[in-house]
């Protein structure tokens, strides 16, 4: 159980029993020190495996403990959301809180209710406005807010209803009469109905505190009131919790979430251990160092705990900080540095873009459509409730043909009675993220075990059940909240404006600190390359913005934390002002104005400045593309993007080494096409080569 796991992992893993908190922060462990603590004490004898009960945010973080758990021999654990395990408790023990029935019908979705709630208090509500009220109604009822009191104690925390206040109360009022009348609850109740189960009810509690003695509560900075009350029932006057969170990720405080449990935790249990995991084994010493830049000017409470991460990785590319003149300016530069990153030998799925509100996503998908990258949104749809995957999964189910060929030909078989074909993907947008989505089906069917169709019908269902989504192929568009937890190798952090990060109705000093964590959480999620980028305006001509205020300057981001193995090395000012020129200053050929535009960059010259861009190299340039992807069944941005094509032809290298200066061109592509490129230059006809290729 202590096998590869560094110091305080180990001390967290071996901590007696009692209150344990663990301060983790991004990238550190967390959830080998919490998995492997469970198992060790289960192991060990000092608990049974069936006593344990883990609780997280998601169905992914669960059902990946579940899955770790079970490699290290800690079997029948009970690892859930607090969700799910607050709904098996109610429905086992339904014929006692309900007189003998079963549990009330669970509602899916607030937005109907509240939407006649709405009507009945005289408001007229479009889709966005029920939305906007069924949040506010979950943060009431997720504080343990009165419909009575919501006025009060909505003025208290400051917050900033859809609606006055008043009439917000109203609505929750109404909608808490409409479900009594049709007899269903909401998630919310259902909670509710956890607690008053143990809290009411002796016998409940009894059997409850009997079956689950040991507590393991994942992500606690994200625990709000109403689940608070929750652990706090099942505990009763026991102390036996294990608690793991990270003050600079608090993220969730407008759904309720306070991390004012994890900040007082030593307060209320004195005797509680604390330890602190600051290894980042996630991202590399030059990220790292950028996001203890973004998180080491945080103010206020939360900041008592911030952690200071030392970044275990080999080093790697800086952070790359860009402005651009305009929103599709600065998305066809991500789309088209996406591109060469999966061409260089990025997987798309291990690409993401990531934004502070879902509005800024279009932008981004109609230029990744342009530039041919194939993206996936995050956090819009459930994967298994997508049209396109229970199409398909009804075609598995219903298909009767040949299964001779095996498992792979025959889901290829019966995907292609919906149209589905392994050799026909669009060339992107929503029709290519549609194909990709299936695609992720055919995946799983190479990496199944299952022995028949039949089985891997079986095995969908069971990961359907516990949202256990497969990867799909594409580049990821998500939130910033909608990416936490998540990771990547390449990680895009755009939109980066006054207004936008912070968001403009972020008026109060904490809910500006919590956009700052915004942009730590999502510096955090990059393995290796972090791009951090502004517009200087919405639309071509709008209005300027000023950069995000959180976007350290250039000397903060370049004096990253020392190296892990020396952590108390001074600083080498030198050495910090000279990663900063080979980082910041690259200057326009012509001019010598500094370049900031990633295309600019590249062709090494200002947009403005003259071109002497030779025009029949070019089109031999592209000539040659065109006849290489066809020959290699890829799309022609695959093998060189047109800015790239450009930058060639205006640079005109003469060899290897002034080619491999370009932007785009890595060494893989230099070895694959850096010959032919140069033959071009040189004079060489398209018809000459493509007859060595043939």
């Amino acid at each position: 159980m202590l096998e590869g796991l560094d110091r305080d992992q180990s001390v967290a893993v071996t901590a007696p029993a009692g209150p344990l908190c663990i301060l983790a922060g991004a990238g550190t462990g967390k959830t080998r020190a919490i998995t492997h603590r469970i198992a060790h004490r289960v192991r060990s004898g000092q608990v049974r495996a069936q006593h344990v009960l883990a609780v997280t945010f998601t169905a992914r973080a669960a059902a990946e403990m579940r899955e770790r758990l079970g490699r290290l021999g800690a079997d029948g654990v009970q690892a859930r959301t607090f969700h799910a395990a607050a709904l098996r408790q109610v429905r086992y023990f339904a014929p006692r809180l309900f007189s003998g029935r079963e549990m009330p019908e669970l509602l899916d979705s607030k937005a109907r209710l509240v939407a006649l709630a709405a009507t009945r208090a005289a408001l007229k509500t479009d889709r966005e406005a029920a939305r906007d009220l069924a949040s506010e109604i979950e943060w009431a009822k997720s504080s343990l807010i009165e419909p009575g009191d919501y006025a009060a104690a909505a003025a208290k925390a400051m917050r900033e209803p859809p609606l006055d206040a008043a009439k917000v109360a109203e609505v929750y009022a109404h909608y808490e009469r409409i479900k009594r009348a049709q007899g269903v609850i909401d998630f919310e109740d259902m909670i509710r109905a956890a607690i008053w189960a143990v809290e009411e009810h002796p016998d409940v509690a009894e059997q409850v505190r009997a079956q689950y003695r040991h507590f393991v509560v994942d992500e606690y900075q994200d625990v709000n009131p109403m689940q608070q009350r929750l652990l706090d029932a099942w505990l009763g006057d026991r102390d036996d919790l294990t608690v793991v969170g990270d003050a600079s990720q608090t993220i969730y405080s407008f759904t309720g979430a306070s991390a004012s449990y994890l900040v007082d935790f030593k307060r209320r249990h004195p005797a509680a251990t604390v330890v602190r995991l600051i290894r980042d084994y996630r991202s590399t010493p030059q990220v790292v160092g950028l996001a203890n830049a973004v998180i080491s000017r945080a103010r206020g409470d939360l900041s008592r705990l911030r952690l200071e991460l030392v970044g275990q990785r080999p080093a790697g590319p800086e952070p790359t900080v860009h402005t651009f003149a305009d929103e599709p300016e600065e998305a066809a530069a991500v789309a088209a540095r996406c591109a060469e990153l999966i061409a260089a030998g990025t997987p798309a799925r291990e690409i993401a873009v990531l934004f502070r509100v879902n509005a800024q996503s279009e932008v981004y998908q109609e230029a990744l459509a342009e530039a041919g990258v194939p993206y996936v949104l995050h956090g819009t749809e459930r994967f298994f409730d997508r049209a396109e995957v229970r199409e398909a999964m009804i075609a598995l189910r219903a298909y009767r043909g040949d299964t001779a060929g095996g498992l792979v030909e025959t889901v290829h078989a019966a995907l292609e009675r919906v149209g589905w074909r392994p050799d026909a993907p669009p060339a992107g947008g929503a029709q290519r993220e549609r194909w990709e989505a299936v695609a992720a089906l055919v995946n799983l069917a190479e990496a199944s075990s299952a022995p028949a169709l039949e089985d891997f019908n079986a095995e969908l269902s069971r990961r359907a059940a516990l949202q256990h989504v497969p990867t799909v192929e594409g580049v990821t568009l998500s939130s910033l909240h909608s990416a936490k937890g998540l990771e990547w190798d390449a990680v895009f952090l755009v939109g980066l404006a006054e207004g936008t990060l912070p968001v403009i109705h972020a008026r109060t000093p904490d809910a500006v600190e919590e956009e700052r964590r915004l942009l730590y959480v999502g510096v955090t999620r990059a393995r290796h390359t972090l791009w951090l980028s502004h517009a200087a305006a919405r639309t071509p001509g709008g209005r300027t913005r000023r950069p995000s205020r959180f976007v350290p300057s250039a000397r903060d981001q370049l004096a990253a934390p020392p190296d892990a193995r020396h952590p108390r090395r001074p600083l080498d000012k030198a050495a910090v002002a000279g990663r900063a020129r080979r980082v910041m200053a690259v200057s326009c050929r012509v001019c010598g104005t500094g370049l900031f535009n990633g295309a600019d960059r590249k062709l090494g010259r200002c947009a403005t400045c003259p071109s002497d861009l030779d025009e029949e190299l070019l089109a031999r340039l592209v000539d040659w593309r065109a006849r290489l992807a066809a020959i290699q069944k890829v799309p022609a941005f695959v093998i060189f993007t047109d800015v790239t094509l450009s930058a060639i032809a205006e640079r005109r290298p003469g060899r290897r080494e002034e080619l491999a200066a370009i932007a785009g061109i890595g060494p893989r592509k230099l070895t694959l096409y850096g010959d032919d490129v140069l033959a071009l230059i040189g004079g060489a006809t398209v018809d000459a080569l493509a007859d060595g290729h043939a």
